[in-house]
């Protein structure tokens, strides 16, 4: 279930839960977890009721099920991916497993009525959904220069109620390919249409091992590096109390248990074993490569800049169209050793998603962090994942990733301080990796 972040309840969804009646505080009760609730900025509907929690996807023109979860707990559901969504009633406020900050939940009366009755299947609704989502979601279209309203000027005519699958997924594709979004997707079935940033790629197992393959041969000298949760962890000690950490995905460290709680576990095993005792109060500084990284868990990335302060800091603050900006949190592990030194942070074209919220969660971080390569991919927001009437589906961002002045990197990825060529076919020819190389350099200074 793809629901996400959003801001804790204010006074007034406070007083929605009681009615909007003051209760003495003698008197009150915990507001029941059963109930309609409004997930608002998300396009969500929630209903809790007999243990279970069904999601309605809706917009102004369409209502249509989404995923459902079974109660685990005291307002906890179990999603089928072994998401975990806790609904704290009081705070009015939704909270997803491995995703950072929280939702506001407002309750309402009932489902809307566009969710008591059923929603057309033919192409021309499709197509209306399909626009409206964005339309009411997206947060982008300024930014990117794209007239959405022109382009469903120039491709709504194109579909009738005959029109096939084949054209209206080709359809689909053509109105969102310009965005150049990889959190953006068309699903129908096996196929799907999904871009990256011009001039980038997309991660890949080919591409990992082969950038692995090089690093461990020319950056490690052959020396063979400690592997850490299905191998998507691995560091290794350097020359002149240096350390090398790299991350190639915030996810798929435990490939029996897909949950959040099991992710945490086996990235908790590899930064006990990395930041000891010992290392911590030798380490004189610590390279962090994320140049490839397919995303995966915004919050394990957070729990990685956790071990990397002795002071609280904000890692950014999140907002969709219609929530303020939400403050995410970066607090000092507790009860185990944390390294607070200098850190480089090499980053690429082909650091997508959490890799990238990661390298934002630096930014502020005192101690003093360096960024060192290209610019990252440019995508932040968790998707929103939207049935479609006929089957299809999209995913879309939703949600702006904001740094403390309020600047965003969407479209533009997250610049380096040091810019240097990442893993180009000269630099493959040559032996070289000038990113890396830069970052022993500063670190040295």
């Amino acid at each position: 279930m793809r629901l996400r972040n959003s801001k804790a309840a204010t006074a007034l969804v406070a007083l929605a839960l009681t009615g909007g009646a003051i209760v003495p505080a003698a008197a009150a009760q915990p507001p029941a977890v059963d109930g309609t609730w409004r997930v608002n900025g998300y396009g969500t509907v929630l209903r809790i009721a007999d243990g279970r929690l069904q999601e309605y996807q809706t917009t102004s023109v369409s209502c249509l099920k989404g995923e459902s979860a079974k109660q685990t707990g005291k307002g906890v559901f179990s999603a089928d991916d072994g998401t975990l969504l806790t609904v704290r009633p009081a705070a009015g406020s939704l909270e997803l497993s491995g995703s950072t900050g929280r939702r506001e939940l407002r309750r309402i009366r009932a489902l809307p009525q566009a969710c008591k009755h059923p929603v057309p299947t033919d192409p021309v609704t499709t197509f209306d959904v399909f626009w409206q989502s964005f339309e009411e979601n997206y947060p982008f279209f300024a930014a990117k220069g794209i007239d959405w309203h022109a382009v469903r000027d120039t491709y709504r005519p194109k579909v009738h109620a005959e029109t096939s699958r084949d054209v209206l997924f080709s359809l689909f594709s053509d109105m969102v390919k310009p965005l150049y979004d990889a959190h953006v997707a068309v699903f129908d079935g096996e196929r799907h249409f999904a871009g990256v940033r011009p001039g980038t790629a997309m991660p890949s197992d080919t591409l990992d091992a082969r950038i692995k393959n090089h690093i461990v041969a020319r950056d490690l000298k052959g020396g063979k590096p400690r592997e850490f949760a299905e191998g998507r962890i691995s560091y290794a000690d350097l020359p002149d109390g240096l350390g090398y950490l790299r991350i190639s995905g915030f996810g798929g460290y435990n490939k029996k248990d897909s949950s959040y709680a099991a992710q945490l576990a086996e990235l908790e095993r590899a930064l006990d074993a990395v930041l000891t005792t010992g290392r911590t109060a030798s380490l004189t500084g610590f390279v962090i490569d994320v140049r490839i990284n397919g995303g995966g868990s915004d919050a394990l990335g957070v729990h990685i800049a956790e071990r990397l302060t002795d002071t609280p800091y904000t890692a950014y603050r999140k907002r969709t169209r219609y929530t303020r900006p939400q403050p995410v949190p970066v607090r000092p592990a507790k009860g185990t050793p944390r390294y607070g030194g200098p850190v480089a942070v090499l980053t690429a074209g082909t650091t997508f998603s959490a890799g990238e919220t990661f390298a934002q969660a630096l930014i502020d971080r005192p101690g003093g962090t360096i960024r060192i390569g290209e610019p990252t991919q440019g995508v932040f927001s968790d998707t929103l994942d939207r049935v479609l009437p006929n089957g299809m589906a999209v995913w879309l961002p939703n949600e702006e990733f904001l740094t403390r002045s309020g600047q965003t990197f969407d479209g533009t990825g997250i610049p380096p301080h040091i810019r240097t060529p990442v893993f180009t076919e000269e630099e493959f020819a040559k032996n070289r990796d000038s990113a890396f190389d830069a970052a022993i350099a500063a670190l040295r200074r």
